[in-house]
């Protein structure tokens, strides 16, 4: 069965993400799934069988190990019951329909293996290791967004009601397919639009802006246009922020990861900037 898959961990996001979740489910008229992965270090006891020792220190690495063994099923235990209060959060916000799921392995080996039954993936904007670093994305985000094909919303570290949109548009595959989101999706349905192309108000960039404005508007979206000059991420981020918007929508990684890694990236660095929910489509 189809359905919003909600990537939940220890972190301050994890709130956020089950209440995005509730939302993006509502509006989808889907099933949630509550997902966390434990890495296999913490799934799994350590194995000291290599070790040559004899005595008092064979019995302190029996003791070891027993500590190691005892601490992953309690991590198990933990994760087991967050998952449970995740999903009464859930009824609590009115989803009937919600399903649990605790791995261990890699993160995107699991996302991969719920892909084709995902409509949409929701995630924190920061792993439990990276609470409160302002530049550090977590350490699968980013891992997560050039590899997921489905769309992905990252949760800001609080929710709040979702009603005006801004669309960073400049005219790629993605971004097409961003519109083409809007203009079908329910999950963006009475929500008001803003379309912002970052670049010289050239008449092809017009154009293209214009084709898309109004795909969406023939599907019945309240949408007004914008073309600013100036550098991507510092336009669009200063947008969201003086215009009060509530959702950021863009298309993922235009270049290579070597491109990126070289000159940066628009969409890490958005994701970084942005104090709001970002909504990625490829």
């Amino acid at each position: 069965m189809t359905a919003v898959l909600a990537s939940v961990d220890s972190s301050v996001y994890a709130g956020s993400v089950v209440e995005h979740a509730a939302w993006a489910a509502k509006r989808l008229a889907l099933p949630v799934e509550l997902l966390q992965v434990l890495g296999r270090r913490e799934a799994t006891s350590s194995d000291r069988s290599g070790r040559i020792v004899a005595g008092a220190r064979r019995k302190l690495l029996e003791e070891l190990a027993a500590l190691d063994a005892e601490r992953a099923r309690l991590l198990q235990s933990d994760a087991r019951l967050a998952l449970e209060e995740a999903r009464a959060t859930l009824t609590d916000l009115g989803i009937a329909t919600a399903s649990i799921a605790l791995r261990s392995g890699d993160l995107l080996e699991a996302l991969d293996e719920r892909a084709a039954e995902t409509a949409l993936l929701v995630v924190g904007k920061r792993g439990e290791a990276a609470n409160f670093a302002t530049l550090h994305l977590g350490s699968n985000l980013e891992r997560i967004v050039r590899a997921s094909e489905r769309p992905i919303l990252i949760a800001a570290r609080a929710f709040r009601p979702i009603g005006r949109v801004l669309l960073a548009f400049d005219g790629g595959p993605s971004a097409d397919k961003a519109v083409a989101e809007l203009a079908t999706s329910p999950l963006f349905e009475g929500l008001s639009i803003t379309l912002l192309t970052v670049g010289e108000d050239t008449e092809k960039l017009a154009t293209d802006q214009g084709r898309a404005a109004e795909r969406l508007r023939r599907a019945g979206r309240d949408v007004t246009t914008e073309i600013r000059p100036g550098r991507p991420e510092l336009v669009i981020a200063r947008a969201v922020e003086n215009a009060e918007i509530d959702l950021l929508v863009m298309g993922a990684y235009g270049h290579s990861r070597l491109r990126s890694l070289v000159i940066g990236s628009t969409t890490s660095a958005l994701i970084r900037a942005c104090q709001i929910p970002v909504a990625i489509y490829r």
